[in-house]
């Protein structure tokens, strides 16, 4: 067996991963499955882990940063129930997959990282795979992007000991927010859902395990 795989082996990898890391799991959602055995994985990390990006866990990125267990992927991404108009922000576009899952579902992704080489690269993957509903830029993911408020669903890719205000206020009536909550080395998965009448519920999903979500921030 070689480093270079053919894209049958990619194929039968994405289905394996599928039935057994997602289905197993009781991932319901038809378009989050769909998505995520269609989209190749192993483009967006590095060549010598490509024969790796389908197994069941994180992989590093470089930079510091990893690229999320498949599972954990799919799980944020149907917490979020997703509709085909729905517009998303995400913070921590990291090496694009997410991005990619999410872009394969809505209608437009919104996305912020803040490490340029990772912006570059994952821009460079999502062009390549002909995405053209995703807008990605450099910044502060604390802060959102208010100029492209309201968004019908926000994923934060990265812990924090609590939810940014900034990002619940950015989220539609109705939206939801999925986020990793707590410390180093303990997290939750909590999602907010925006009621209509401006009330939120919180629901913790389960336990995770993130890189922190960096402020630009200053602390008083």
């Amino acid at each position: 067996m070689t480093l270079r795989h053919s894209e049958q082996y990619y194929r039968e990898a994405r289905k394996k991963m599928v039935l057994e890391q997602l289905l197993a799991r009781k991932i319901s959602s038809r378009e989050v499955l769909k998505a995520m055995e269609e989209i190749p994985r192993h483009l967006f990390v590095d060549q010598g882990l490509a024969a790796k990006a389908y197994d069941d866990g994180p992989l590093p990125i470089g930079y510091g940063q990893t690229i999320s267990q498949p599972y954990m992927v799919a799980m944020m991404t149907q917490a979020l129930e997703l509709s085909p108009n729905d517009r998303v922000l995400e913070i921590g576009s990291g090496c694009g997959y997410q991005t990619a899952v999410l872009a394969s579902i809505c209608r437009e992704v919104y996305s912020i990282e803040r490490l340029e080489p990772l912006l570059t690269q994952s821009l460079n993957v999502l062009k390549s795979l002909g995405y053209n509903n995703v807008t990605l830029k450099l910044g502060d993911g604390q802060v959102g992007w208010p100029q492209k408020a309201p968004f019908n669903a926000v994923l934060v890719a990265a812990y924090a000991e609590r939810t940014p205000k900034d990002l619940v206020d950015q989220l539609a009536p109705g939206g939801h927010l999925v986020i990793p909550l707590g410390a180093e080395d303990s997290q939750l998965l909590v999602l907010t859902t925006k009621n209509l009448d401006g009330s939120f519920t919180r629901k913790t999903l389960l336990g995770c395990r993130f890189v922190p979500l960096v402020s630009e921030r200053v602390k008083v």
